[in-house]
């Protein structure tokens, strides 16, 4: 089933700001739609719409090509699956997710078909007859999953379900809901504040700051072609580093001006005026400085397979770097950033208008 969000507005109340500012967006039958932002930028908020649980102030919603605003939870044909879990404390595993099909008056058949089909496709059968309180986070949240698909819904809402799970278990649980989605051939709209989550489950991701829909794309060209300051910022771990930017003079120039070490070669003339680089840690390196150099190193995370290093300009500037594998470096140590780019230009408005794509020998950014 196909949705479409047309100007989706939301206020509390007649004077108040709103919540969220005409949204749209196209979500594909089958595909995994991911809403990603900041908290309090509206995601829930947008989820609870979809579902009906909050009304529209304006705008419309079509599911399947039927308007659904209005339209009451039980009657929109999805299922949507909480991040608390929201599971009865005294029922067992099996009576949990077959409660929402008794309150439906299924026939008793189905409902022991569906249940004990959506228990093996979690990996919960030897689990059917526990409560809750006998299960780990993982578990609990495995059962929320069955409860979604015992409803044979084609649509399913999940509202950040794995951020209450510890961090090895968050990256098995993407993994799953992934291939759950794609055995079932469910619409999922999946709301997270987790950039990571986007990028590794997503089909198309939302990007929400501001009240506003930022940006609506594939989550590698999000990370390769951000719309704006904010999106950059926000996709890409460690962050992307933004510096204040120049370009002197009357005319157009491909030189542009960080500080008195750094200057970037851009692809495409601008004209004069003041502009935000961003370069992401990864197109960023480092060298000890023997004599000279141009910043201090600040801190060092060895992770094995990377070095992410923090280190002071000599403007003031904190940049950070990420470096292929185990770093010897100390704090405090002298040392020469320079970067290879590609790099991101925004102008005062925070929109990306200038990229500098994959650089040769001589178009290296350089310092000094």
């Amino acid at each position: 089933m196909g949705i479409e969000l047309k100007e989706i507005t939301k206020t509390y109340g007649q004077d108040a700001a709103p919540v969220l500012s005409t949204v749209n967006a196209e979500i594909q039958d089958g595909e995994l739609f991911v809403i990603v932002g900041p908290s309090g930028c509206g995601k829930s908020t947008l989820l609870r719409m979809i579902a009906g649980i909050i009304p529209i102030t304006s705008g419309t919603l079509t599911i399947n090509d039927q308007v659904m605003n209005g339209v009451p939870p039980k009657d929109r044909n999805l299922s949507m699956v909480f991040q608390s879990y929201a599971l009865y404390p005294f029922l067992s595993v099996t009576d949990n997710v077959a409660f929402g099909l008794k309150a439906r008056k299924m026939a008793p058949a189905e409902i022991t078909r569906r249940v004990q089909d959506a228990l093996a496709m979690v990996s919960l059968t030897d689990f059917a007859d526990r409560k809750p309180r006998e299960l780990s986070g993982g578990q609990r949240q495995r059962v929320a999953l069955a409860r979604a698909i015992a409803s044979d819904s084609k649509i399913c809402l999940m509202d950040e379900p794995l951020s209450n799970l510890d961090a090895q278990l968050r990256v098995k649980m993407r993994s799953e809901i992934r291939e759950l989605q794609r055995k079932l051939g469910l619409t999922l709209i999946y709301v997270t504040h987790d950039q990571t989550e986007a990028m590794t489950m997503a089909d198309h991701v939302m990007v929400l700051n501001d009240q506003h829909v930022q940006q609506i794309d594939t989550p590698l060209d999000i990370y390769n072609h951000p719309a704006n300051h904010f999106v950059a910022q926000f996709f890409g771990t460690p962050q992307i580093n933004l510096f204040a930017a120049t370009i002197a003079g009357d005319e157009a120039s491909e030189r542009i001006t960080i500080d008195d070490t750094l200057h970037v070669q851009l692809n495409q003339p601008l004209a004069a005026g003041r502009y935000t680089v961003g370069i992401r840690p990864n197109q960023m390196a480092l060298k000890p400085a023997t004599t000279g150099g141009n910043a201090n190193v600040l801190n060092v995370e060895t992770l094995g397979e990377q070095t992410i290093i923090e280190v002071t300009m000599d403007s003031g500037q904190e940049v950070r770097i990420v470096q292929a594998g185990q770093v010897q470096i100390k704090i405090n140590q002298r040392v020469t950033v320079s970067a290879l780019g590609p790099a991101f230009v925004f102008d005062d408005q925070q929109t990306l208008i200038a990229e500098q794509g994959g650089v040769s020998d001589d178009q290296l950014v350089s310092v000094g």
